[in-house]
């Protein structure tokens, strides 16, 4: 199996560790106890205020990557047209949405000055995945055109 196969194949179970790992430390004062957040302690705490943007989350954070690799091994397999590199490349920019996101719940944090916000081991594996769907997404496109 080629190296790139493997790569997007484990991206099918790196996604859900990456999901469910710390993002960030976040704590109010500094004196208190940072809590932990991740994407879906953060799709559960959207979920109880705005439901509705939490389903656009689900769909751009979850649902979009996971699509584009399952789509992207079909294409590297030889089940899926060369044909749809396009939607490949239109669920990659799904898939995008998500960094969007963190960005801006990093900056809000930072921003306000009252709390403290630190980086966890998930970000980076979070953005490893994201860079690495990237990547194989890109390789793929020039491969089949």
């Amino acid at each position: 199996m080629a190296p790139q196969r493997v790569l997007n194949l484990s991206l099918l179970a790196l996604f859900p560790i990456a999901w469910a790992a710390p993002l960030l430390r976040a704590g109010l004062l500094p004196l208190f106890g940072l809590s932990e957040i991740s994407v879906l302690s953060g799709i559960a705490s959207l979920w109880k205020t705005d439901v509705f943007l939490a389903v656009i989350v689900v769909l751009f954070a979850l649902v979009a990557p996971m699509a584009k690799v399952i789509a992207l091994e079909a294409m590297l397999s030889g089940r899926l047209s060369a044909r749809m590199t396009n939607a490949l490349g239109f669920l990659g920019r799904l898939a995008m949405a998500d960094i969007f996101l963190i960005a801006i719940y990093i900056t809000l944090a930072k921003g306000i000055g009252v709390g403290r916000v630190e980086v966890a081991w998930g970000l980076y594996l979070f953005t490893f995945c994201i860079l690495a769907s990237l990547g194989l997404g890109f390789w793929a496109k020039k491969k089949h055109t």
